[in-house]
Parts: structure tokens; C-alpha cells; sequence
């Protein structure tokens, strides 16, 4: 287990307002907290090295360690009631897409006492066939157990059933497309050795058993799910009409609710977000959107590691003073040797700004990648982690707080949710992605600490907002300032974050965008829920995970997902350029173009005499790498728009962008694919006195602190920030 660690009730808040810490902590002595102010997260000793102000703070304390559990799998929870008692006879039934059968026993619907064994279940049992569990409410269990093992990703239609005037309780399975050779259909019968007792005030839970935590998840889709009051002789054909309970999933999919289409209307909970808008057993194909055939989506998939909020107890809140500055800070927790940091964003009072500059922190992203396990805490990761004292926790070695939607659920399925409601092990500074041979290995929020760390030794002073800050406020946020800048990587983006950057150049704003394979993959909120996102990892798009056919489109807002580009918003629309190219975590350099002498453009290279520009940096050894933004006037990159210096000279590993293929030698937009293979550095104005200057390089940050911030890209910067806000 992690000593110590904590996350907060939020990622931003204004002044005046509150921001509540959560703590578990494994130790036996109390713990302190201590605020600061974070100016640069990278722990490499040949960089700036960890850069913070203390900030005097009353965050009370010392407070007692308590540890505090995490509880992940997704399920269905229906509270106990009155027409849920006095169950003599029964059926459960439901339609089945199990992805590990085999894994163990997993519940499908079950009202179950685990305790004391009162009460029923329909499970997928240990040998991977359907069971039928009844208890007697004194620890005594029987069960009927169809022998044979179910398909992994096969549609079946599953019952258990218990006749109390025969005292027979019998199972069955049924695929409702059997394949050839396989023999995975069957029932089963037992006789229970005692009269079970089926009423018990236990809950009714759909993909787990009972207990507080629930056990047992289910892998897997489940589809109309019932229950009767009676034993039917024909489980498997029965209409759902006259159950005594039946929940159609296929209403109300953006939602949290069970909804109950029997008479009493036994609704439920989804608990920790199961994947919703699923192809049901009837998809038929005809329709990719379920706005369109809701029947056909009546399907939610259930994972044993899906996690939406820890739900843990406050420890502890902070007001933010009135006239605590906007910037970057993180609350520092310690108990003894132990120790963990939550950081923040103080954004400047609501309705005002208060400086010219703004940086968009791009918290949606962050949310995105939280809790990456990239598989790489190898023993060189750790020497360079424990030389440079980086933080030795990892997603890697501690899956227990959720996993992001680049990695896979335990059943091997895409991750497409993702929350901020838990500890974000790679939101932390002295946070290494990665061994980098070249530099610190440095990704997201620590990367994005060497822009904050450049604007503070430059003495530029700066307002920050965020990607949430920006959804729910569209432009009239970033309206007061002259220029807006991104960080390294603003991946992702809703319409409305989108929507007020565009209205924001379009009005007269300045915008810098310091990042590369920015405003690419579109997500979305949920209506009800704080803190959480969806992505669907739709055709096309460098990805780690393809979402199935019929599931491109998000349950949150029934929106197609995927790439902007194809909800057709090409990032160049916005910045100017749209990602490219990826390979490994390798520098490279821009020469300089054409564009920089065009009188409109000469400025931003006052005092830069070099051809070559960013041959050096703290990731991956140079500025331009990695991930690579191109200018394409086919993609709505503005004809004015001037190049002044392109990358080159990039790995052999670079490969060009899946969605720019047509096949292995013609691309989309018509050159071959080699010569897409650049970062562009590009300017071009806008109406009303805006303009936009790109830099398409996921790593040009990197390169802003070298030589104590005396080199030609920390300089390109200057120039351009200084102009931009100006009048």
C-alpha cells in the first residue's frame, strides 16, 4: 500500500471558495498539511529541480491517520421493499455477454445476505456455467450448476429458478447464436436439503453479490434483467410483461437510474459507472447511433475494476483567502517519514481577471491519462526515480485507485470513463512517465510545470483556468485577457471548450499554443455526475484500444466520439496545425523557415539569429518530438497563415497518424507519407487585432529552461508572449 495518499473534492476553485481533502494514511502517527505554491514539478538535477513557495496557510492539524478503502466494480443496486418480500417462488432471468466466464464467481442478479446465506442469486459460477444459489438464513447453501462453461463474448440467455411446491431448483443456458461444435448450452437441477429462506432485507444488486462492499462482479453486458414471483416452466420465453420486476436499461442512458418497466416500479442505482450505450443481443447493425434504435442499446457493461468516486470522508477543507494570487499550488501531507502532495488551480475571482496573460490548464486531459500504467516501473526506472528522489509510486504497482482510458479493464476491454474523484498517482510533481535518456521523461502536469516555471523566472504574471472552468463558462472566462496559453498537451476538449476558443481568436484574443497533438479526441461530461469523462475510442485516431462496432457513440451525451477531425473540427481550424506524427520520446530540432523573414512575422525572431532552433531540452533532448502538429489548408489551416520554422531529422520510429492513411504509400491530403512527418511552427492573424502562434511539439517546453532560459526558443517565446499581450 502507498503510505499516505489523497486527492480533493475538485481540481479548481476561486477565491472564497472551499476545496475539501480527502486522506488515507497506513501509519500510526498523525499527519500535518502544509500549503505551496508549485513552480516546477521536475526533479531532474540538470534542470531547474523542484521549485516551490511556501504559502502561509491555517490548514488545522495535525490530523489522526485513519486509512480509508477504495471499493471498485461496477454494479446495480436496488434498495430492498415491500414487493420484494415474501418471495416463495422465483425466476431470474437475463440476456448475458460474458467476458470471463471462468474468472470465478460473479453475480448476475442476486438478493442475498452473504452473512447468513438468506435469500437468492442467478451466478455465473466457478466453472464458468449458470448457477441457481438459494440459502437457508443459517450459513447453509444450495445451488444447481449447469457443468458446462459459457463462450467469452457470446450472447445467452441465462435463468435460475426455484419451485417451492416441487422444493426443485434448476438453472439453465441458452446462446442465442449456438456455435458449431460447441457445447455450451444446458440446465441443471438440485434439490436444496432444507426449505430456503428466500425473504431477506438485502438489496437487490444486478452484476454482484451482496455485502457491503459488494463482492463478485461480473465481467461483462447484461441485458433486461427480471424477476418473478413465480417458477416459470419456460424460463426462456417468457415475456418480461409479466415479471414482477424488469429493468430496461435502454431508458434513460445518459442517467445513473435502473428503471423498473413491472408495476411497482423498483428502480435502482448504477454504483462506480458501468459502460452504458451498449449493443444489446438484438443489434442488428442497421443503426451506429442509439439516439436512433434505443432497444437495440439496451445493453451496460459491468467491469470488476471500474471505479467512479472513492467515496472517501473528508479530512480537512481549505477557504482560498480573497486575495490569494491565481497560480498552481499543492497541499503537501506528512505522517512521519511518509508523504504525499494534492495539487490544485486558484483561478482569479469569478467574474475577473486579473492579469493580461491566462494559461488553460488542461485538466480534462489530465483526467484522461489519470493513473496511466504504461508498464514501464522497470529497474532503471526506479534507479532513476530513487537518484533524483521522483515519487516511487506508479500506476504500474498500484492499479487499486482506476486505471485511465489508455489501458483496458481486467477483461480486456477499452476503458472509456474516467473520473478525478480518487488519488491521481501521475498528478503529482517529481512524477517521472517514463526513464528518458535524453531528459526527465516528463508528461502532462509535471511537464507542464516547465511553462510555469519559464513565466515565473521570465516575471511574467499570469492568471490560470481550467478545461471545467471553460466548459461551464465559454468565453466570457478568457474574454478579458489578451492572450491565452495552452501547456504541452491539450489533448481533449468538449464542443464548449472548443467553442470559446474559436469565439475567443474569432473577437480579438490571442492565442498560444505551446503543445503538440492538441484539441484532438472529443469527450464528454456527464449530466449529473461531477469530475467524470467519456471517450470512445472511434475509428481512426493513434490510440491504444479500439471501441466496438455500434459503440461510437457517448452514452453522457449521445454525441458520435472519436477524433475532432471526424466530427469535422480538423484542430487546424483552431490553431493553425493538427497532429501528424508520433514516435518515441526523442528531441529533435526546428530549422528555420521561409516565414520567419515576412515583415508580419520578423519579430518573433528578434534577437534569434540561429538557423537551427531547440536543439536541446529536458524532454527527450530537444524541442520538437514525440508528437507533431503539421499546418493542411485542406484542414482548415487559414491561407495567411505563415510557417516559420519546421522540424526535422526525427527518429526513424515517427510514424505518420492512422487517419491520414489511404494505404501504406498514399495519404489523405495527397503528399507522401514522410514528408507529413514535421512539426510546424506557425503564425497567422486574426480579426479584430487576434492571432494564433503554434508550436506543434508535445515536448517544446522542455527546451524553455535550458542555458537558465537564455536559448533561442525561450527567447521565440518571449517575443510572442510579450507582443500578444499587449494592446
Amino acid at each position: 500500500m502507498i503510505p499516505i495518499v489523497a486527492y480533493a473534492d475538485r481540481l479548481s476553485v476561486a477565491p472564497g471558495e472551499d476545496i475539501a481533502f480527502k486522506v488515507s494514511s497506513t501509519g500510526t502517527e498523525p499527519f500535518e498539511a502544509r500549503l505551496v505554491r508549485i513552480i516546477c514539478g521536475d526533479p531532474n538535477p540538470a534542470g531547474p529541480g523542484i521549485k516551490e513557495e511556501a504559502i502561509e496557510a491555517d490548514l488545522g492539524g495535525p490530523y489522526p491517520s485513519r486509512f480509508q478503502a477504495v471499493h471498485r466494480g461496477s454494479y446495480g443496486r436496488i434498495e430492498d421493499a415491500p414487493d420484494l418480500r415474501g418471495i416463495e417462488s422465483f425466476t431470474l432471468m437475463a440476456a448475458i455477454w460474458p467476458t470471463t466466464p471462468t474468472k470465478g464467481e460473479q453475480g448476475i442478479l442476486a438478493k442475498l445476505d452473504v452473512g447468513s446465506g438468506a435469500g437468492f442469486a442467478l451466478i455465473v459460477g466457478a466453472g464458468g456455467g449458470i448457477a441457481a444459489v438459494v440459502g437457508d438464513g443459517a450459513g447453509g447453501v444450495a445451488r444447481a450448476e449447469v457443468a458446462a462453461p459459457m463462450r467469452e463474448r457470446a450472447w445467452y440467455r441465462v435463468w435460475a429458478v426455484y419451485d417451492a411446491e416441487r422444493g426443485k431448483l434448476s438453472a439453465g443456458q441458452a446462446p442465442l447464436e449456438p456455435a458449431f461444435k460447441v457445447a455450451d448450452a444446458g440446465t441443471a437441477e438440485a434439490t436444496p436439503g432444507f426449505t430456503p429462506k428466500l425473504d431477506t432485507a438485502a438489496p437487490l444488486l444486478v452484476a454482484a453479490l451482496g455485502g457491503d462492499p459488494a463482492t463478485s462482479h461480473y465481467n461483462g453486458k447484461i441485458e433486461r434483467p427480471a424477476l418473478f414471483d413465480r417458477a416459470l416452466a419456460d424460463p426462456a420465453a417468457a415475456p418480461s410483461e409479466s415479471a414482477l420486476a424488469a429493468w430496461d436499461f435502454s431508458q434513460d442512458i445518459p442517467g445513473t437510474r435502473m428503471v423498473d418497466t413491472g408495476p411497482h416500479g423498483l428502480h435502482g442505482e448504477f454504483i462506480n459507472l458501468p459502460v452504458r450505450a451498449m449493443t444489446g443481443s438484438g443489434w442488428t447493425g442497421a443503426e451506429m447511433c442509439w439516439r436512433h434504435a434505443t432497444a437495440e442499446y439496451g445493453a451496460v457493461h459491468f467491469h470488476d475494476d471500474d471505479l467512479y468516486d472513492c467515496g472517501w470522508e473528508t479530512d480537512f477543507t481549505f477557504t482560498v483567502p480573497a486575495d490569494m494570487r491565481s497560480g498552481v499550488y499543492a497541499v503537501r501531507l506528512t505522517s512521519g517519514e511518509d508523504e504525499d502532495m494534492v495539487p490544485f488551480f486558484v483561478r482569479p475571482p469569478r467574474g475577473g481577471a486579473t492579469s493580461r496573460a491566462c494559461v488553460l490548464v488542461p485538466t480534462f486531459t489530465y483526467i484522461v491519462y489519470a493513473n496511466y500504467a504504461r508498464d514501464c516501473t522497470d529497474d532503471q526506472y526506479r534507479a532513476r526515480a530513487a537518484a533524483w528522489g521522483a515519487r516511487p509510486w506508479t500506476p504500474d504497482d498500484h492499479p487499486a485507485f482506476g486505471i485511465s482510458t489508455y489501458n483496458f479493464h481486467s477483461d480486456g476491454s477499452g476503458v472509456c470513463y474516467s473520473s478525478r474523484l480518487r488519488p491521481i498517482l501521475n498528478l503529482r510533481s517529481a512524477f517521472l512517465a517514463y526513464y528518458d535518456p535524453r531528459g526527465s521523461g516528463l508528461r502532462h502536469f509535471t511537464a507542464d510545470t516547465h511553462l510555469f516555471d519559464w513565466l515565473d523566472a521570465m516575471g511574467h504574471d499570469f492568471d490560470v483556468v481550467t478545461d471545467e472552468d471553460l466548459h461551464e463558462e465559454g468565453v466570457a472566462l478568457i474574454a478579458p485577457y489578451k492572450v491565452v496559453m495552452t501547456t504541452t498537451h491539450p489533448e481533449y476538449h468538449t464542443p464548449e471548450t472548443l467553442d470559446a476558443l474559436a469565439t475567443y481568436t474569432q473577437r480579438g484574443g490571442r492565442l498560444m499554443y505551446l503543445g503538440g497533438n492538441g484539441f484532438y479526441w472529443r469527450v464528454a461530461r456527464h449530466r449529473e455526475l461531477a469530475g467524470v469523462l467519456e471517450i470512445r475510442r472511434t475509428e481512426g485516431g493513434i490510440r491504444t484500444w479500439a471501441a466496438e462496432p455500434g459503440e461510437y457513440h457517448h452514452s453522457f451525451d449521445g454525441a458520435y466520439g472519436g477524433l475532432w477531425r471526424r466530427n469535422g473540427r480538423p484542430p487546424q481550424r483552431l490553431a493553425g496545425i493538427g497532429f501528424t506524427s508520433q514516435g518515441e520520446f526523442i528531441g529533435s530540432y526546428y530549422r528555420r523557415a521561409p516565414g520567419a523573414d515576412d515583415p508580419r512575422a520578423a519579430w518573433i525572431f528578434e534577437g534569434v539569429e540561429d538557423e537551427v532552433l531547440g536543439d536541446f531540452g529536458l524532454s527527450g533532448g530537444g524541442a520538437a518530438g514525440f508528437e507533431l502538429d503539421r499546418v493542411d489548408h485542406r484542414l482548415g489551416t487559414p491561407a495567411h497563415a505563415l510557417v516559420v520554422a519546421s522540424s526535422e531529422a526525427h527518429s526513424a520510429d515517427h510514424q505518420l497518424v492512422p487517419e491520414e492513411l489511404l494505404d501504406y504509400n498514399n495519404t489523405v491530403t495527397g503528399p507522401p507519407p514522410e514528408a507529413l512527418i514535421r512539426a510546424d511552427m506557425t503564425y497567422f492573424e486574426m480579426p479584430q487585432g487576434g492571432a494564433v502562434f503554434s508550436v506543434g511539439s508535445i515536448v517544446f517546453c522542455g527546451s524553455l529552461p535550458h542555458n537558465g532560459y537564455d536559448n533561442n526558443i525561450s527567447r521565440i517565446v518571449n517575443n510572442v508572449l510579450t507582443r500578444f499581450r499587449g494592446d
